[in-house]
């Protein structure tokens, strides 16, 4: 059933390739196409920011009307999870407001597995859009689960779209890639990405693509699986430009050298619908710049519509005021920068301290890429909580030794300066770590007894409350072999929410963050 629930889709899915590209091969056109620019507008990493979606359906409406430009807009992945509209639904809300939006092609990004590979599924019917990835196969099966590319006509021009997928996803989101058995079911051909690629622009090429444009959720920065956009670039030819997304970055052009020596532009958008994507080509020429959200003042009746319905189906329940906070509790630093990936937070402190208030252990512990925003001070809405720990994630209890602690310690924390979303965020444990050696040196945990910290024993066997995403990938498996001590119904965001509601106003304690983690450059 669930291959044949995936061979209807992917018919659904080619069917609608299938009919843009018949409908948009034009018979020769009488009096002649008139001559005008190709104006795409493109986002990435929107993560539940819905209130953009009428925004760049707006613009892009204005752009049409002007009657300057042929006009469309594309996705480079990561909007079904990532804020509490898309928590609540598991996603439903996002098909039905992008669909609205009437996209001309997205591609997968790796939050989209965050509900699984069969929820997934259900949620792409829904989009109403050629979705692409030209290195997402079924290992059970042995196809290719979605189509490489889509080709769309803009006056007398073809613009070729091709998808592209970080395989970091396996590691991040591996309970979407392997069964009950740990037998894999999915892949995303790390070592083939490129070539891959580069297959499906010669074939978008061969079917008469004038301009190829990759839609990328790759990133431009160092990857666990050496795979990235810039890499892409160096390593084919044929692609005039990439949309990128995953690393969140706010680029407008970044310059690479493909194989035959010609300069493609990377761009990409940051998160959240900072910046609306304007790719430009005229005259066979392409430019990208970006536009703030805050600087477009565009907006489309019938994707507000839609995003007023949404609200007000939402709004009863996120809306709900459950405490207050006299100051920020942070994912960020004080300059305003990431910092929940890299170094301890006041409100990763909260979170693991509430965790373990919840299933009492001898720690507890969760990785930084699991929180997602700021809760400002103020009134602290259910909305808000939702917002910073939008994941499904479910509390329990596993056995590790002290080695296995050590370990995981040392395996999420290496790849510093560079940002690692398996970061160990914890409670009952202090540690240090060596940023240059990339080691963990004064590993200590808490004793209720003596209301002491003790150093860790390597031999001991401690009780360790965390999430069940340990099982399905997270802190790159080296917790996967504990023993599972107790998997509870209790979901970590509806634990946060019952402590908020319990004592009303964040302690003061929580002002800054606890002195849990150490970092030596040595």
């Amino acid at each position: 059933m669930k291959h044949l629930f995936r061979y209807i889709l992917l018919l659904l899915l080619g069917g609608i390739i299938s009919c843009s590209n018949k409908n948009d091969t034009p018979a020769p056109p009488t009096p002649p196409v008139q001559q005008k620019s190709i104006v795409i507008l493109y986002e990435n990493d929107v993560h539940g920011a819905i209130n953009g979606y009428p925004v760049i359906a707006g613009l892009r409406d204005a752009i049409a009307k002007s009657d300057t430009a042929w006009t469309g807009i594309v996705c480079s992945g990561d909007y079904l999870s990532g804020d509490a509209v898309c928590t609540l639904g598991k996603g439903s809300y996002i098909p039905r407001l992008m669909g609205s939006v009437g996209y001309d092609a997205v591609t997968l990004g790796n939050h989209e597995f965050d509900f699984g590979g069969s929820r997934l599924f259900e949620l792409l019917l829904g989009m109403k859009a050629p979705v692409l990835c030209a290195n997402f196969l079924d290992c059970v099966d042995d196809y290719q689960v979605l189509p490489s590319y889509t080709i769309r006509t803009y006056g007398d021009k073809r613009v070729a779209f091709v998808g592209v997928l970080t395989p970091d996803t396996e590691y991040a989101e591996a309970y979407s890639f392997y069964d009950s058995d740990f037998k894999k079911i999915y892949d995303l051909c790390a070592d083939e990405v490129y070539d891959l690629v580069q297959t499906a622009v010669n074939e978008a090429r061969d079917e008469g693509a004038d301009y190829v444009v990759v839609l990328s959720h790759l990133g431009e920065l160092p990857t666990e699986s050496n795979v990235n956009s810039v890499g892409l670039v160096e390593s084919t030819n044929g692609i005039d430009v990439v949309l990128d997304g995953h690393s969140h970055s706010v680029i407008e052009a970044l310059y690479v050298q493909n194989k035959d020596g010609k300069n493609i532009p990377i761009t990409q958008t940051g998160t959240k619908f900072a910046n609306i994507g304007k790719l430009l080509i005229k005259d066979g020429h392409i430019t990208t710049e970006l536009i703030p959200l805050a600087d477009c003042h565009y907006s489309s009746p019938t994707v507000s519509a839609v995003l007023d319905e949404v609200k007000k189906e939402t709004g009863a329940i996120l809306d709900q005021n459950i405490g207050t906070t006299d100051f920020d509790l942070t994912i960020n630093d004080a300059q305003g920068q990431r910092l929940c990936r890299l170094d301890e937070t006041n409100l990763g402190d909260l979170i693991t301290d509430v965790m373990l208030d919840a299933l009492p252990g001898d720690m507890s512990l969760i990785n930084g890429g699991g929180i997602r925003a700021t809760i400002p001070a103020g009134t602290i809405t259910y909305g808000l909580a939702v917002d910073a720990f939008p994941f499904i994630n479910y509390l329990c209890s596993i056995e590790a030794t002290g080695a296995q602690l050590l370990y995981m310690l040392q395996e999420c924390t290496k790849s510093l300066p560079q940002e690692e979303g398996f970061f160990p965020h914890v409670s009952g444990m202090k540690y240090t770590i060596h940023t240059v050696s990339h080691t963990i040196s004064d590993v200590q945990i808490y004793n209720r007894t003596t209301s002491a910290y003790e150093p860790l024993d390597q031999s001991k066997t401690y009780t360790v409350t965390t999430i069940d995403y340990y099982r399905g990938g997270g802190f790159y498996d080296t917790l996967l072999d504990c023993k599972l001590l107790n998997m509870t119904d209790m979901l970590l965001i509806d634990k946060l929410a019952e402590y908020i509601q319990k004592h009303q106003v964040i302690d003061e304690k929580y002002r800054n963050s606890q002195g849990r983690i150490t970092k030596i450059e040595n």
